[in-house]
């Protein structure tokens, strides 16, 4: 974990710019520099910031305070997104992180599949630099901004139908049926999911939740290098919303850890049916390299989604993930 301060400066830099820009558009630039910090890439925190540094916009305005008195009222809408982000900031300086996450958490978790599953992804960033290092305010700020920006973007998925699944995840993945039409953004696409397969239903021991979810990342991963030509980005986060989970998990309390999986493979199970293609295709990649060589061609890369799915194969460090990183930068567009 980056211990240079370039991390706290970058989140400094990036707090006074909002969650989204153009009025729907992830601001991927929290997650990437945090995987870039992780990453030993610090000295090329700022120089990707500044490259990434036109798409951001201003911190948005406010409507009214959130209170524990009127929170219900507020969530989900994404016009109070800087009233929930003050909110959690009051929050977080009241009380230590874990207690407001332990908190938050299940309240969240019905919804994570607003905004495109990123900010469940925003906040699994904040919640491993925290455990990794110290609570520096701009880190306690990075997940106030992270569970605001959730809040805001609050969407439950309901009514679904499930179809047969399989025991495996990879399988199950299989199972997954495609919507019939692909046309629209990622919520008209949501809407139309209305079956998807069992998996891990059954599921009642915490470590056996965590031991599957790990799985869950591992197969979505993996997927991708056959899979991912179905729609480059958003596929992306098929892995790395589970991800994100997996790694909050050690900072929540055990009782939280099977719903957290089963709202995972939600997500994961989504995107598939979204996104994926008519049919994979055979993927090799273009040589031997290691996880850091992987990591520095993400970099060179520049692109957001390449940068974090890369930083979830590495997470794994097989050959099979470091190959759908490298299938990644092959299809994404570089930043330019």
């Amino acid at each position: 974990m980056d211990t240079t301060g370039t991390l706290d400066e970058a989140l400094q830099r990036l707090h006074s710019s909002g969650p989204e820009r153009l009025g729907r558009l992830t601001n991927h630039a929290p997650m990437a520099v945090e995987a870039l910090a992780a990453r030993g890439q610090a000295g090329a925190v700022h120089r990707w910031l500044d490259r990434y540094a036109p798409k951001l916009e201003e911190f948005p305005a406010g409507v009214a305070p959130v209170t524990d008195a009127d929170w219900r009222l507020a969530l989900g809408n994404p016009r109070r997104a800087a009233d929930w982000i003050g909110y959690f900031g009051r929050a977080l300086a009241e009380r230590p992180w874990r207690e407001v996450l332990a908190v938050w958490w299940p309240r969240l978790l019905p919804g994570m599949y607003g905004g495109s599953t990123h900010p469940v992804i925003r906040v699994g960033h904040a919640v491993r630099t925290l455990l990794a290092g110290e609570a520096t305010g701009p880190r306690i700020a990075e997940l106030a901004h992270g569970l605001g920006y959730w809040a805001a973007r609050h969407r439950p998925v309901e009514g679904l139908v499930p179809s047969p699944g399989a025991e495996r995840a990879a399988a199950a993945l299989d199972a997954v049926e495609p919507i019939a039409e692909r046309d629209g953004g990622f919520p008209d696409r949501l809407a139309r999911v209305g079956r998807l397969p069992v998996w891990a239903a059954d599921v009642t021991d915490p470590e056996e939740a965590r031991r599957l979810l790990a799985e869950l990342v591992r197969a979505t991963t993996h997927r991708y290098a056959t899979h991912g030509h179905g729609e480059e980005t958003m596929l992306v986060h098929a892995a790395t919303a589970p991800n994100a989970v997996l790694r909050t998990l050690p900072a929540l309390p055990r009782d939280l850890w099977v719903p957290s999986l089963r709202a995972a493979w939600t997500a994961s199970a989504a995107v598939t049916a979204m996104y994926a293609p008519d049919a994979p295709v055979a993927y090799t990649p273009p040589g031997t390299f290691t996880a850091g060589e992987v990591m520095e061609r993400a970099l060179a890369h520049g692109d957001e989604h390449v940068i974090k799915l890369t930083d979830t194969a590495l997470d794994l460090g097989d050959e099979q993930a470091l190959a759908a990183a490298l299938r990644a930068i092959e299809l994404s567009e570089p930043l330019r």
